[in-house]
């Protein structure tokens, strides 16, 4: 009598397992087939950082991609998906289902966004612009190139990672974080220290930081590649003669409203980059410059010129001595009361 009860036990057991798998199996199907009201056939859609389930289930909503928020995360839940929804924009194309629109934010190739950094920006100008094509605070951007821990992960020896971000074009996700951009925008600075320019460095008896440095003020005066050696040369000479630098580049980075045309009053200005009134190169970089101001910098042409002036077609008139570079002065003043005089009669 006790085996035939357990028999029967047993096969009421597995006859209620079998219903339990079935109706398991029905309402997981039901979960993630469940049709969402999506009115869009295709529509970009932003996960965005921190953000949970929930509120990604609201965004969606928001959105008009789906209509029943409680089954969305339900669907998500069931596919073990809550916390693998990468960072990014995406595509949504022709997804009415619940497994369909979670495919394609798990799945889904985030969007690309091209990073343009021109030679010549300084910091606050790539914030600006990491501002405007990958949606960063330009602020949160400054202050993380601040950063300590940043600025010790780079082995960058300075108070910023001014002029280590390195003018080039770059693609990265929409997704990607503000330390993730920067470092790879610092990490292309690095390639350039192969072991001979290091060694030539040492040559110079200037250091990596100060080669940075100087690079910069060779991006913020020359125009034409082919004058970048002979300005180095200037600033080389100077520097070999303990004589002030007086670049203009580094007043133009102190003033609040630059660029424009130098004031008598600006070269007055306390501070350490002014280099009107320091002796040597300023801190740092005041500027990302371009792979040519950096081989500029290390390969300065040979020559004893100290001084230069602009023309006014964007070349410089360089001179050995005081006497010939007043004369270039002259000439340049002459130049633009010229054209002042003919922008009055138009």
């Amino acid at each position: 009598m006790g085996k035939i009860l357990n028999k029967r036990l047993y096969k009421y057991i597995t006859i209620l397992s079998l219903v339990s798998i079935v109706s398991s199996a029905i309402a997981a199907s039901v979960i993630l087939f469940w049709p969402q009201k999506n009115e869009h056939s295709i529509i970009s859609f932003e996960v965005e950082q921190g953000m949970s389930l929930y509120g990604l289930a609201i965004k969606l909503n928001d959105k008009k991609i789906i209509s029943n928020k409680r089954m969305f995360c339900l669907a998500v839940q069931l596919l073990g998906k809550s916390k693998k929804i990468p960072i990014g924009t995406f595509n949504i194309i022709d997804a009415k289902l619940n497994y369909q629109i979670i495919d394609q934010l798990v799945f889904g190739i985030p969007e690309v966004k091209t990073v343009r950094i021109l030679e010549g920006w300084n910091l606050k100008q790539i914030a600006n612009h990491l501002s405007e094509v990958m949606n960063f605070d330009s602020v949160e951007v400054i202050n993380l190139a601040i950063n300590s821990s940043l600025l010790k992960d780079n082995n960058i020896p300075a108070l910023s990672a001014e002029g280590y971000l390195f003018p080039d074009t770059y693609f990265f996700f929409s997704g990607d974080t503000p330390l993730f951009v920067l470092n790879k925008l610092i990490s292309f600075n690095k390639k350039f220290w192969t072991k001979q320019h290091i060694n030539k460095a040492k040559k110079l008896e200037l250091t990596k930081h100060e080669i940075v440095t100087l690079a910069s003020i060779i991006e913020g005066e020359a125009i034409y590649d082919s004058e970048r050696a002979k300005i180095s040369a200037v600033y080389h000479n100077r520097l070999n003669i303990d004589m002030k630098l007086q670049a203009d580049p580094t007043i133009q980075y102190i003033i609040s409203d630059s660029p424009r045309r130098l004031l008598n009053r600006d070269l007055k200005i306390k501070s350490p980059y002014n280099t009107y009134q320091n002796k040597g190169l300023p801190p740092g970089p005041i500027n990302s410059p371009s792979k040519s101001s950096l081989i500029a910098a290390l390969y300065p042409e040979k020559n004893d010129f100290i001084y230069f002036v602009a023309n006014g077609d964007g070349y410089h008139t360089f001179s050995t001595n005081e006497k010939d570079h007043n004369r270039a002065k002259r000439k340049l003043q002459k130049i633009r009361r010229q054209i002042r005089r003919e922008q009055n009669t138009k």
